[in-house]
């Protein structure tokens, strides 16, 4: 029986009525490459069941303890019933992009069922007016409580429904079969003793992670008092750090991943992370300057960390496994190559932890909080918007993808979206996931908040067509600064310059044959004698 770890357990203590502690995936899948160029719902019920052995955790659901004297356990759910969980609609009229953004945020303002397992799958078909997608096309939307899964588990879960071609195999491999052996749910006293422990060794384990950041608190702080307080960033308020309420709104965009390749190639030490920055800058710039509410501060972002080592084993799939950094992102700048540059130079710094000390230690501590703690003061700190003011104003996340087209019952992939919680304090999230030559960015808000999302999203297509025009403008000075001197360096050792031809008089050129004759004086001689003896 496995127990939530702490930081999985932190977004379950923070729901309430107004946040929504899941993530929201989205695909839009192109029944014309499946066969017959038809994909009925009872396909994709059966391939949904063969894939749920990629990990037992999707039948099972929370069992909390009283006064949450301890984290949750996962146990088996005797009642599990698959077309629950799985449940098939049709986008209402008209049918477009627009709808189909409403029906979305609608899905993803709805709390899970607690008494269930924590994952949800929405298929949606009739998207017959949506721009850039043919008419059979179908949506997929699967919500995972964000208990269960991180960013990255959560991506890792929508890969293992999905075939790397259109008759298979599948992009992962079920795990061989084995028997699945029902575990018994603990007595009232086992889970009692194992709460005393646990609560017993839980103050130990958060002075040992406090004696571990002490070195990194101490150098943050001689290195601020060295600075002084010239160089630190405040986070003003804005409109996205007011009250969140339940009415989500979601809007997106999708651009080529080459574009941001193109501005990378323009700059030195610049990543693609650094240009999505970039552009939500300057999109947050615009917006917020059409509203007259851009503060004289920079907005400053927060920004999830993968902590997963990368080798793919089962314990660091499960749950969450993430920290975070703050990044200021310039929006004081009105130069979009300035603000650029300001940015990759404080990821940079990020990245090395040299800032963003905030999230990260609020992050590393509540690891080791007792969970009746973390239970009654996490939701106070939370809804009280306190803890995400001090951490910043939205909140981006990129999460790469694949870059080769998947498929999901033959349908073949167009494009993936994803939808985040927001909280009080916080009522902004841009997420930028990418797959096959795409980057999606996905604005999950409130309806108060961002009521014009339309004009948000062409913000961030005005933003990355600003510095695409830079790069472009660089590019092609720098190239045409080194051919201009290269060629005139030739022409003026080669040639000397000569004076136009608008400086030399009418006369001078009729006559300018005649020069070459002033050698023979001999006739301007006899001349000159014949004027003498007349």
């Amino acid at each position: 029986m496995k127990q939530l770890k702490p930081q999985d357990a932190q977004f379950l203590f923070m729901e309430d009525g107004k946040i929504a502690s899941h993530v929201t995936s989205v695909m839009i899948c192109d029944q014309a490459t499946a066969p017959n160029g038809l994909v009925r719902f009872k396909e994709i019920l059966s391939t949904i069941e063969n894939r749920l052995s990629n990990a037992p955790l999707y039948s099972q659901k929370l069992m909390r303890l009283p006064f949450n004297v301890d984290f949750p356990y996962w146990v088996e759910d005797p009642h599990f019933d698959l077309e629950y969980h799985v449940r098939h609609g049709r986008l209402p009229e008209p049918a477009d992009w627009r709808q189909l953004c409403i029906h979305i945020a609608r899905i993803h303002s709805r709390p899970l069922d607690m008494s269930r397992p924590l994952w949800e799958v929405f298929v949606i078909e009739g998207l017959t007016n949506v721009e850039n997608y043919s008419e059979g096309s179908f949506a997929i939307v699967v919500k995972m409580h964000h208990s269960a899964v991180d960013g990255t588990s959560a991506q890792e879960f929508m890969f293992s429904m999905m075939d790397a071609g259109p008759d298979g195999p599948p992009l992962i491999p079920p795990p061989a079969r084995r028997t699945m052996v029902r575990e018994s749910t603990p007595t009232s006293n086992q889970l009692l003793t194992r709460a005393a422990v646990n609560n017993a060794t839980a103050p130990l384990r958060f002075a040992n992670a406090a004696l571990r950041l002490g070195p990194t608190l101490t150098k943050a702080a001689a290195r601020r008092a060295t600075q002084g307080q010239s160089e630190g960033v405040s986070i003003p308020s804005t409109r996205f750090n007011g009250e969140v309420s339940p009415n989500r709104a979601f809007d997106a965009a999708v651009f080529a991943l080459a574009d941001f390749k193109t501005v990378c190639s323009a700059f030195n030490d610049v990543k693609i992370n650094d240009v999505v920055l970039a552009v939500c800058s300057g999109a947050l710039r615009t917006y917020l300057s059409a509203k007259k509410e851009l503060p004289k501060e920079t907005l400053v972002i927060t920004a999830p960390v993968n902590k997963r080592s990368g080798s793919g084993s089962a314990q660091e799939s499960d749950g969450n496994n993430i920290s975070a950094m703050t990044v200021p992102l310039f929006t004081n700048i009105p130069d979009p190559l300035d603000r650029l540059k300001a940015i990759t130079i404080a990821s940079q710094s990020a990245k090395a932890e040299k800032s963003g000390l905030g999230a990260r230690v609020m992050t590393d501590l509540s690891k080791h909080v007792p969970p009746f703690a973390l239970a009654t003061l996490g939701p106070l700190l939370i809804n009280s918007g306190l803890a995400n003011e001090q951490t910043g104003n939205a909140i981006v996340s990129n999460v790469a993808g694949l870059q080769f087209p998947i498929y999901f019952c033959g349908a073949k992939v167009s494009d993936a979206y994803a939808l985040a919680p927001i909280g009080a304090g916080m009522g902004l999230f841009i997420a930028t996931p990418s797959y096959d030559g795409r980057i999606t960015f996905n604005v999950t808000t409130t309806r108060q908040m961002m009521p014009d999302t339309p004009f948000f999203i062409q913000c961030l297509k005005d933003s990355l067509d600003e510095l695409l025009a830079v790069a472009s403008t660089r590019k092609s000075r720098v190239t045409g600064k080194k051919a201009t001197k290269r060629k005139t360096f030739h022409r003026t050792r080669m040639k000397p310059p000569m004076p136009p031809p608008e400086a030399t008089p009418k006369a001078v050129k009729a006559d300018a044959p005649k020069p070459k004759k002033k050698k023979k004086k001999k006739k301007s001689g006899a001349g000159a004698k014949k004027k003498s003896k007349s």
